[in-house]
């Protein structure tokens, strides 16, 4: 019955989908065309070739423009393509729009492995203006049983100016074009658009942290029947983490936390596969990109529970008094023995005396089971996951994806 009704959301979602992604219809993804259709196969839609039957040379642009390589360890570099995605991803329609920092940025585009030649950018030949860029890292996905190295791709943006250029299929062939140069076949990435048919659909929920800047921002109101005072005793906290052994993770805690994210993740249709040098990269904190903690047993002294959330600021457009939102993410979380609203309860605790306003949760995974209990409330936009060149026969509920992109 789960199928069904899943199938049945993608059909509403297919009144979503227009001739304006005629390009997505050429490519090896999922089609809706294909819901019905038992006989597909599932796995890769088309087979790999060999790396020398690659186009060697770039996918022609426009005269006026160039194909160039980004280079995020350079601060110069870094701070152009932050400066580019700040005034132009995502759409300026938005009255709250993510700041990715410059950290955020080299922590999601230099992880381990990293090709520099998946940071690509467009610039005007005779000014060198950077008008639009398109980032990828390898990471590794298990779908099912089987661990398929992909290219995870994000970031897309074209210069709000030059949207009518078709400048994005020309980048996505590109990207594609260097990923399979490695030797990679399949890629993951997640948009709040219909681009073709997804592997799956979430949607964020929100958990108020800072209840008088969200209303004074319009991120909330008050309901009718509750004052100011009713309501900030509602979302009341407490001062500290309530969990006994609750502490920030350390690096000599990267092979208990693999360990303990592996054996979790396991149970999910999809799901990151992470070694250990995944974790050092992905988990360890970083100060204003990623918090991660952990619970460690009084008794036995093992790690028991593992939490983890990341920050992505908005720029807040139209505001007197504030310009900023801080925002946290829900990251991967794993309770084992804790309760899992225990465990998250702890999260909000955290984030809020980091000087986070709201934290954001993906119904993935077992997130939902919290949600109630926390007073989380549903976000109005969903987010859609796809995998290119790697046919799923049927969707996925938001709970049998392991994945955060």
């Amino acid at each position: 019955m789960d199928d069904v009704i899943c199938e049945t959301m993608y059909r509403r979602v297919l009144q979503q989908y227009s001739e304006s992604h005629k390009f997505w219809k050429t490519q090896p993804v999922g089609h809706f065309k294909d819901i019905q259709d038992t006989s597909l196969p599932e796995g890769p839609i088309e087979s790999a070739n060999l790396v020398s039957e690659v186009k060697q040379e770039p996918y022609n642009l426009l005269t006026q423009f160039e194909w160039t390589i980004l280079d995020m360890n350079s601060d110069e570099m870094c701070s152009e393509v932050y400066n580019f995605l700040k005034q132009n991803y995502p759409d300026d329609s938005l009255p709250f729009k993510a700041n990715y920092s410059r950290e955020f940025l080299r922590w999601s585009l230099c992880s381990p492995g990293y090709y520099q030649s998946w940071h690509i950018g467009v610039r005007v030949k005779t000014s060198k203006k950077l008008v639009a860029f398109i980032g990828g890292v390898p990471v590794k996905l298990r779908v099912r049983d089987e661990v398929v190295k992909m290219a995870k791709i994000s970031f897309l943006c074209v210069h709000k100016k030059l949207r009518s250029k078709e400048l994005a299929p020309v980048m996505i062939k590109e990207v594609t074009r260097r990923v399979h140069l490695q030797n990679i076949w399949q890629a993951a990435y997640a948009s709040c658009h219909i681009l073709s048919r997804p592997v799956a659909t979430c949607r964020y929920w929100g958990r108020i942290l800072n209840l008088k800047k969200l209303i004074d921002v319009g991120i909330t109101e008050l309901s009718c029947r509750m004052t100011m005072s009713m309501t900030l005793k509602f979302y009341k906290l407490p001062d500290a983490p309530i969990t006994p052994g609750f502490r920030e993770m350390e690096r000599r805690d990267v092979p208990a936390v693999t360990e303990l994210l592996r054996n979790y993740l396991c149970q999910f249709r999809v799901a990151a596969d992470f070694d250990e040098n995944d974790v050092k990269h992905w988990l360890l904190p970083r100060e204003n990109v990623v918090y991660s903690y952990l619970v460690v047993s009084p008794e036995t002294h093992n790690v028991t529970d593992f939490c983890s959330f990341y920050s992505v600021p908005a720029t807040i457009t139209g505001n007197q008094k504030y310009t900023t939102m801080e925002c946290a993410y829900s990251y991967y979380n794993v309770a084992t023995v804790t309760s899992f609203p225990q465990l998250m309860k702890d999260v909000l605790i955290v984030s809020k005396q980091k000087g986070f306003d709201v934290l954001y949760a993906s119904d993935c995974m077992h997130n939902e089971s919290f949600f109630k209990e926390l007073r989380f409330k549903p976000g109005s936009e969903q987010f859609h996951y796809y995998l290119y060149n790697y046919r799923l026969r049927s969707a996925m509920k938001p709970s049998e994806l392991g994945l955060v992109l």
